[in-house]
């Protein structure tokens, strides 16, 4: 509805219902940007908790309800650190290997799936992710006794193999998705040039998917880094990883909180670092494809 000045000139009068559909847009973007942070906070009060209690003494740590107010204590952090030399080395040598191999093994074969397809790849990338299905559970038996037989029971070889082969298929989903938002026109012109398959992988398609195999191999990273079930049925001694560390950190008698939060605290910072050197390569690498 319009109205009129004194002059005769009409005057429009204010758009109410786009005024009123920006106050509700940005009401809600305040709504779901508070809703985040709840979450966010939510999922990092149990982190924060084992940190505090990790400078905590034995007899702070055990109470109920717990004490907010003590003396910090770097006891427990000296503990683990005389314990954890070998449990830390043997996790980053199956953990850096097994990712290596992940990497050397997915980037062809995601190529093979993407970028010049092989016949019935439908089906390949099936096989691959039905690997996935089967609780492991159901295979340590096998898996025992291929490594009994095979030597290799107790050994970092074992772990790098296993770990590989438990990252692989996820590996070679996620590159395979990265190499399909590489652009077509980029892969013609490296033809016409007489690249062969060698150098449009390396000098064409990696430059451009690099974002997406960090982020691969963080992920992988972190799954090796955190499994325990493997460590812990088919190793004792000389291929124990952190994991089974943690568990050692737990007596069967006396106060353990403290010590087991300093241990887990420990534990965590490795990942966290390599999270946080490769932050930018992994939100580039999850965010793409997701803009067209």
């Amino acid at each position: 509805m319009t109205a009129v000045t004194a002059a005769g000139a009409p005057v429009q009068a204010p758009d109410r219902p786009k005024r009123n559909r920006r106050v509700r847009e940005i009401s809600g973007q305040a709504g779901w940007t508070v809703l985040g942070w709840v979450v966010g906070i939510g999922f990092f009060i149990p982190v924060l908790w084992m940190v505090i209690t990790a400078f905590k003494p034995e007899s702070a740590a055990e109470t109920w309800p717990p004490k907010f107010t003590f003396s910090p204590t770097l006891s427990e952090f000296r503990i683990v650190f005389n314990g954890m030399d070998p449990f830390i080395e043997h996790s980053a040598i199956a953990t850096v290997g097994s990712t290596i191999v992940v990497l050397v093994l997915a980037l062809p074969a995601a190529y093979a799936l993407s970028i010049r397809p092989v016949r019935g790849w439908r089906d390949s990338l099936f096989f691959f992710i039905s690997t996935k299905m089967l609780p492991v559970v159901a295979a340590i038996g096998p898996l025992y006794v291929i490594a009994l037989k095979t030597h290799l029971l107790d050994s970092l070889w074992l772990l790098i193999i296993l770990y590989a082969a438990m990252n692989l298929p996820l590996a070679i989903w996620m590159i395979r998705s990265f190499m399909l938002e590489v652009p077509t026109e980029m892969l013609e012109a490296a033809r016409l040039d007489g690249a062969g398959r060698f150098r449009e992988i390396t000098e064409v398609i990696m430059p451009v998917v690099s974002p997406g195999l960090v982020s691969t191999a963080l992920i992988c990273i972190i799954f090796a880094w955190n499994e325990l079930f493997l460590a812990l049925n088919l190793t004792v001694t000389n291929a124990s990883t952190m994991p089974m560390f943690l568990i050692s950190s737990v007596p069967q008698e006396g106060l353990y909180i403290a010590h087991l939060s300093a241990a887990a605290t420990v534990a965590s910072v490795p990942v966290i670092i390599v999270g946080w050197i490769a932050q930018r390569s992994l939100v580039r690498g999850l965010s793409m494809g997701a803009i067209k």
